[in-house]
């Protein structure tokens, strides 16, 4: 293939993956609409910024959910750090003053990312994952950040199925690297 050639496929590509982009953003502001009219709070659950003191309940959640790894990362005092550099961007959601569900969001100032997306069992299918990843869509789109991704283990199948039935795109086109600075093995 030459380099034109390769560069219209290319060019063809963006154009595809920005329609579906569009498209999918559309399906968020329509949909968090809909869940403005029907309203969490009215089945006695409430969805609020996620604070540093919820730690160690985020953990007993993130530790009860199979596909999960806790890292150095998790700790109180990254927790913290991370509310702080990204505020307004973290949720929870409660029930009965209990977190049963919980997202972290940051940036980059470019992109944005999700972590720890985790919904009790006992409380899914009812649309709170959808609520919290829609409320960090709506937070970074205001502050100008409109393409957010999340790392999936890839044997964490209920994780990867929800993402993909809610439009995200399976990138295929791009290797992920890291580099490990500390001696820790769990970093």
């Amino acid at each position: 293939m030459n380099i034109c050639a390769t560069n219209t496929r290319r060019t063809k590509d963006r154009k595809t993956l920005k329609t579906i982009y569009s498209n999918n953003i559309n399906k968020i502001k329509t949909l968090r609409s809909f869940l403005q009219l029907f309203e969490i709070k009215s089945i006695a659950m409430n969805l609020r910024q996620m604070k540093s003191s919820d730690h160690p309940d985020l953990i007993t959640l993130f530790e009860a959910t199979p596909g999960v790894a806790l890292r150095d990362a998790d700790s109180y005092e990254a927790t913290r750090q991370y509310l702080e550099r990204n505020p307004g961007l973290n949720f929870v959601i409660e029930d009965k003053e209990e977190i049963i569900a919980c997202v972290m969001c940051g940036h980059d100032g470019r992109r944005g990312y999700l972590q720890h997306l985790i919904v009790k069992p006992d409380y899914r299918k009812m649309g709170l994952g959808e609520r919290l990843f829609t409320e960090c869509l709506t937070k970074l789109s205001q502050i100008g950040i409109e393409k957010t991704h999340i790392f999936v283990f890839k044997d964490n199948g209920i994780a990867n199925a929800f993402w993909l039935s809610k439009g995200w795109i399976l990138r295929e086109d791009v290797n992920h690297y890291s580099y490990t600075s500390s001696t820790s093995i769990n970093a």
